[in-house]
This record gives structure tokens, sequence and C-alpha cells, in this order.
């Protein structure tokens, strides 16, 4: 088993009415990846965070084993959900495999 989490900050551009859409849709998208990418197990995406973190959202994934997580990151639905709805409006990327 292993877990992939990744951090994120909204882009300074984005606007705050937009943001409760984004991250309904980086939601349904990243979580919808399970059953599309081999040896990914489990999406959890974190929309509310705690007051006092560093970061707005993050992402959760647990994997079959450590070399899943390089397959989920070249896989084209990942990368289709990547390009259109994550990468235009993130910065301040953290992210930690374990």
């Amino acid at each position: 088993m292993a877990t992939h989490v990744v951090m994120w900050n909204f882009k300074s551009d984005v606007a705050p009415e937009d943001k409760p859409k984004l991250l309904a849709e980086m939601k349904e998208r990243l979580e919808a990846l399970v059953g599309q990418v081999p040896g990914l197990l489990k999406v959890q995406f974190i929309t509310a965070p705690l007051p006092g973190t560093t970061h707005e959202m993050a992402l959760v994934t647990e994997h079959s084993d450590p070399g899943d997580i390089a397959v989920y990151a070249s896989h084209p639905a990942h990368i289709a959900v990547a390009d259109a709805c994550v990468r235009p409006y993130t910065c301040d990327r953290a992210c930690l495999n374990f």
C-alpha cells in the first residue's frame, strides 16, 4: 500500500466567488478516477480544511503499491483532469508519498 498526498492553494487571480464551483468540479473529477486508473484504490479530496492550515485543498490517494503512484501520475485520465480543472487554478503545490 502507498499513499500520495498533494496540497494546493488557489492562484491569486481566482475570484473568491468561483472557488466553491472549482472545488466541487475538482472533487468530482478526481474522485471519479477510481476504477479508471490501475492500482488506484481510493481518492479523497479535501475542500474544507480546518483553520490554521497552509493550503486551501488537498488530495489523498491510496494505491496498491508504491509503483502505482507513477502509473497514476502518467495515466491519461489523471492528466486530463489535472490539465483541465486543477493546474489552471492552483499554485503552491506540496506533495508527499509514503
